[in-house]
């Protein structure tokens, strides 16, 4: 594990892992885009158009599916806005909660984390 990612986990940025009141809670369709509601906090090695690299801390609040391009939204820790990264210009994650590093079939493991969590909130609703 990164020494950042504890300095990360333990700040006042913790408090927006939880739901935000205004957060889509299920799967919509916007146009041609398929949206997960996707929480985690990630530290990202990204890749602008530009070809310039950079390490981003990001707390996750979406995966957008559409056609020819996935973007990862939330949070940006380093500016405090709202961002939108492409999955393909992503060339590594950490998810800071577990320490997994993710470096490749980044998209597969996204979807697959916003599925399980989808999976989980309904069990809740049908547990509550």
């Amino acid at each position: 594990m990164n020494h950042h990612i504890p300095s990360m986990i333990h700040s006042p940025a913790t408090s927006l892992l939880k739901p935000a009141r205004n957060a889509p809670d299920e799967e919509r369709i916007e146009g041609n885009w398929h949206v997960y509601p996707l929480e985690a906090a990630l530290e990202l090695d990204y890749v602008d158009q530009a070809g310039n690299p950079s390490r981003r801390w990001v707390i996750v609040r979406e995966l957008k599916v559409g056609p020819g391009k996935m973007l990862l939204g939330g949070i940006d820790l380093s500016d405090d806005g709202y961002r939108g990264f492409r999955v393909d210009r992503i060339e590594r994650l950490e998810d800071a909660e577990t320490g997994l590093v993710v470096d490749r079939n980044i998209l597969d493991w996204l979807v697959k984390r916003a599925e399980r969590q989808a999976k989980e909130r309904r069990k809740a609703l049908k547990s509550a």
